[in-house]
């Protein structure tokens, strides 16, 4: 068996050293709830583990000052859903990020280990994608910051260059009226991959929709920003015909394969009815706002 190297660095720097030293045979661990996994099943096998949870930076939950969120990259689900103020104001980003594992991969779980992990079902990427979240990365030429949408490459890969580490989203500031939500749809009735997910934002301003966000899971080689959909609902009252043509923007989006978990056909219809159902949660938060 080969040796594994093990490394809990207490800083950034320490961390993107000793990560891109490693080379191709260097693996993050946030939380490990799929990094373990892929290790038992021998799909990969790394030379070096680096430990990023002792990290402040990585672990920590800060309102920006213009009433912003900045979330470490290595925040557990749990650990965000105990915050006071956070499901308040993004309570769609938080059901998706809960929605990782169970309960007790909810201890461990991060929402920067699932969009890293490159899967095009990670359950809290279209509700970041919804938020308009930014990531922060960091790598050995310095820091950058880029669009949530934009890391997916494909399933199971990033657009992260060589040496870069996710380190932190940071999600805007909410104007009033401003609601968001995620659902998607599984099999069975817990712990399962999704077959579609949906993430909606959107701000009412006098009963018209005047901003929006749509990001689509499960459906396609990467989660998908879907701005022909959110173009359908801004400027509506979020009645009928703008909903059915969000709806269609959605399933027209969608370049989906058949699984054992669905069809192409069900994909792309069930992105439509999901579409709908997130936007009038989204639209009532927003008008309690």
């Amino acid at each position: 068996m080969t040796d594994i190297r093990y490394l809990a660095p207490s800083t950034l720097n320490e961390a993107v050293s000793a990560f891109a030293a490693g080379g191709s045979a260097a693996r993050i661990l946030a939380g490990g709830t799929d990094l373990l996994v892929q290790m038992r099943a021998g799909s990969v096998k790394p030379g070096l583990i680096v430990d990023i949870k002792k990290i402040a930076e990585m672990t920590a939950i800060e309102q920006t000052a213009d009433g912003g969120f900045r979330i470490g990259a290595a925040v557990p689900g749990a650990v965000l859903a105990e915050h006071p103020r956070f499901g308040e104001v993004w309570p769609g980003v938080l059901e998706a990020v809960n929605l990782i594992g169970s309960t007790q991969v909810q201890g461990r779980a991060s929402a920067g280990g699932n969009l890293c992990n490159g899967s095009p079902a990670g359950d809290s990427v279209p509700a970041m994608v919804a938020a308009g979240a930014i990531v922060t990365v960091q790598g050995p030429n310095g820091r950058r910051e880029l669009p949530v949408e934009k890391v997916p490459a494909g399933p199971g890969r990033t657009n992260l260059l060589p040496g870069e580490i996710l380190v932190s989203f940071t999600l805007p500031t909410r104007p009033p009226g401003s609601g968001d939500a995620y659902l998607r749809m599984i099999p069975r009735t817990e712990m399962d991959i999704a077959v579609v997910g949906v993430g909606v934002s959107l701000t009412l301003k006098g009963g018209v929709c005047s901003a929006a966000r749509v990001g689509l899971g499960a459906v396609a080689p990467t989660v998908l920003l879907v701005e022909a959909a959110a173009k359908a609902l801004i400027g509506s009252k979020l009645d009928d015909a703008a909903l059915n043509a969000a709806a269609n923007a959605c399933s027209a989006a969608c370049r989906p394969i058949d699984d054992k978990r669905g069809t192409i056909v069900y994909r792309t219809k069930i992105a439509g009815v999901l579409l709908r159902r997130t936007a009038a949660i989204a639209a009532r938060r927003a008008r309690e706002n």
